[in-house]
């Protein structure tokens, strides 16, 4: 199993960026996958997450009408749309799956939970937000 994040970069505020995090060796066709930040000197937490076989989409208050998050399964990949972005968006963005309780899953991150029931992992993009 393997998660690769990509698309961060450097953005004035009120900018966009679109992450993209690439999946392969999945046995599953319905599995959870999370986006999660973190700051510098900040916990992670959860933003975003979506159940692949469902299409079903939860959010964290914190993202919530300023992020969406889709999938192209033929590509499997997922998307994070960050729009309206503000400096405090900052941080390095990680996508993350888990396969056995996708819909608990997708509920826990959305309350913005760290993720320590993530199966795997991706390395990270930055996203650095300019005021």
């Amino acid at each position: 199993v393997q998660l690769v994040e990509s698309g961060g970069g450097l953005v004035q505020a009120g900018g966009s960026l679109r992450l993209s995090c690439e999946a392969s060796g999945f046995s599953d066709a319905d599995y959870a996958l999370g986006w999660f930040r973190q700051a510098p000197g900040k916990e992670r937490e959860g933003l975003s997450c979506i159940i692949i076989g469902a299409g079903t989409t939860t959010y964290a208050d914190s993202v919530k009408g300023r992020f969406t998050i889709s999938s192209d399964k033929a590509k499997n990949t997922v998307y994070l749309q960050m729009n309206n972005l503000r400096p405090e968006d900052t941080a390095r963005y990680y996508c993350a799956a888990e396969t056995l309780s996708p819909q608990i899953t997708c509920h826990t991150v959305a309350q913005g939970s760290r993720g320590f029931g993530m199966d795997s992992w991706g390395k990270g993009t930055l996203v650095t937000v300019s005021s």
